[in-house]
């Protein structure tokens, strides 16, 4: 007889996959979103740690299996797309494409909850497959020119990926005696095809969670997938990418030349998605770039641990929470943009919760980025690299001013038409999560209690970024030429003091500043003015004055 966990597990994807070939068959199927997740939530809440379903028939023999690890990232996810379900049901009823809409959602649900659970490279890779190809019909869902090009764009990059794992999973396969995730971290360490299996794992996830330069379908498919898909795409499948490192990734190697090559390709993508995430205008793509910064802040967190020997599993816990909070807070951000659309923004509260949202992934003092933010210190050490990312929080309070702001220009499309708290239910249910769910969970992944998340300390180091940011957006509106022209009238003054003409010839040309080499600089201060990458710039010259100042150190 089948035990009650291991039962928890199969009808956590069997349930949606029934869905999906029910779906065509109803007059409203955008009803079964927001039930198909809720297996996966009872398995993450009440299966034992450890239930296990063995599937030898399937492929080369699959297993489902739940750890702490999974469970934290299956409730999580299972939850999201319980609350997204629930907000497309109202966002989704007068498009024209439910059913195809609702068998894509079903079919992404299966392959990114079955990641989590997945207990072996070929259920894993399976599912992941599932997961990719079922996530374009959501990319291309409103079938426009702009939709189609993202559509492509994501599907190339998609198929990429895939047969850059399929090919590391085979390679590993010559090394490893089984395709269980430890004996393939294990043998990525004697492997001859080392090099070539390492390259592969991060090419398919990277690609995923749009780490640089495999970054550009993210803001393709954010900005034109329908916002309840933008919300699942951003929150629950990226996090496929980052389950996917934990999984087999050679955390505990202690490899210095992988952990340097990492650290600085998630820095590279975290300050890339900042500075470009600053020249945009429209709220979803500012989102999108949010994430791409996100993501490569846990690459940075996950990478640290090898270079510390021992310290995978307090860096694993770090990344999970800030992944679980990153997924459910972009995920209402998202639904805000959706609200904007539908005639729902803006009323005080909204803009209230949106703020305190928005800034949370900043890391704003007792919300759930600051706890995660606070978990990572410890696996980044006190160094250059905890510096920076210590640093990128300002870029990110300064992304999310921008997103506050693009958010307030967006014109709504279409009227409520009274289902107005359809959308706002899960829409506050999703920030709440976000909240409630990082404070629930950080006594566990962290290791420290809530009153020392509630130090002054640490509420001041999460605290004074967020007030930096203001001030840097607020610096090329300050007129520093304002001084200098005064000096350049003296200037000119006192040069025509000097100045002398020789009679019956013409007058030399005469240098004047103001007329000349002042309105040159005016010119480049009022561009840099209203120039939005101005701010960005400067973090970024500044943390590069920092790490050469470090390498000379060292």
């Amino acid at each position: 007889m089948i035990e009650t966990g291991s039962a928890l597990l199969v009808l956590a994807l069997a349930a949606p996959l029934a869905m999906a070939a029910l779906a065509p068959l109803l007059r409203r199927p955008l009803r079964l979103l927001p039930l198909a997740a809720t297996p996966a939530l009872a398995a993450a809440l009440f299966a034992p740690l450890g239930s296990a379903v063995d599937l030898p028939d399937v492929l080369l023999g699959s297993t489902l299996r739940l750890d702490r690890i999974g469970a934290v990232f299956l409730g999580f996810g299972a939850l999201l797309w319980t609350l997204a379900g629930a907000y497309a049901l109202g966002y989704m009823t007068h498009s024209e494409r439910t059913r195809s809409f609702s068998i894509f959602w079903l079919l992404t649900l299966v392959g990114a909850l079955g990641v989590f659970i997945a207990a072996d490279a070929v259920t894993f890779y399976l599912l992941f497959a599932v997961l990719s190809f079922a996530a374009y019909g959501l990319v291309l869902h409103d079938r426009t020119p702009a939709a189609r090009r993202a559509g492509h764009v994501y599907i190339v990059l998609a198929l990429f990926g895939e047969v850059a794992l399929l090919v590391a999973f085979m390679l590993a396969d010559t090394s490893s005696p089984t395709l269980q995730f430890a004996d393939i971290r294990a043998a990525l360490t004697t492997s001859p095809w080392r090099a070539a299996i390492l390259a592969g794992l991060l090419i398919g996830f990277g690609i995923k969670f749009g780490l640089v330069p495999a970054h550009v379908w993210l803001p393709l498919a954010h900005s034109q997938a329908p916002t309840p898909a933008s919300a699942v795409l951003s929150g629950v499948i990226v996090a496929a990418g980052v389950i996917g490192l934990i999984r087999f990734l050679p955390l505990e190697s202690a490899d210095r030349t992988l952990a340097d090559g990492l650290i600085a390709l998630g820095l590279v993508t975290a300050y890339f998605g900042i500075i470009v995430g600053l020249m945009q205008t429209s709220a979803k793509v500012i989102l999108a770039y949010s994430t791409l910064s996100q993501m490569g802040l846990i690459v940075t967190v996950l990478a640290s641990a090898m270079s510390a020997p021992g310290g995978a599993g307090a860096a694993i816990d770090a990344a999970t929470l800030y992944a679980l909070h990153h997924g459910l807070a972009k995920a209402a951000l998202f639904m805000t943009v959706g609200l904007a659309a539908r005639n729902v923004w803006p009323s005080r509260p909204v803009m209230c919760v949106t703020v305190f949202t928005a800034l949370a992934i900043a890391g704003f003092p007792l919300s759930g980025g600051a706890l995660a933010k606070l978990a990572m210190k410890g696996s980044l050490g006190n160094g250059i690299v905890a510096w920076l990312v210590t640093l990128s929080a300002v870029g990110t309070t300064m992304l999310m001013l921008r997103f506050l702001w693009a958010l307030s220009l967006s014109p709504a499309r279409a009227p409520s038409e009274g289902r107005a708290f359809g959308l706002l239910a899960p829409w506050l249910a999703m920030a709440g999560a976000a909240l409630a769910l990082s404070w629930l969970m950080f006594p566990t992944l962290s290791g420290h209690s809530w009153s020392y998340a509630a130090s002054p300390a640490n509420l001041w180091s999460a605290l004074w970024p967020v007030l930096l940011a203001p001030l840097l957006l607020a610096l090329p509106r300050i007129d520093l030429v304002a001084t200098v022209e005064a000096m350049a009238h003296r200037l000119a003054r006192f040069e025509r003091k000097f100045e002398t003409r020789a009679e019956g010839l013409s007058a030399p040309r005469r240098f004047e500043p103001t007329r000349t080499l002042f309105p040159m600089i005016d010119a480049v201060e009022r561009g840099l003015r209203h120039s939005a990458a101005f701010g960005p710039l400067l973090i970024l010259i500044a943390a590069l004055m920092a790490f050469a100042f470090g390498s000379m150190r060292r």
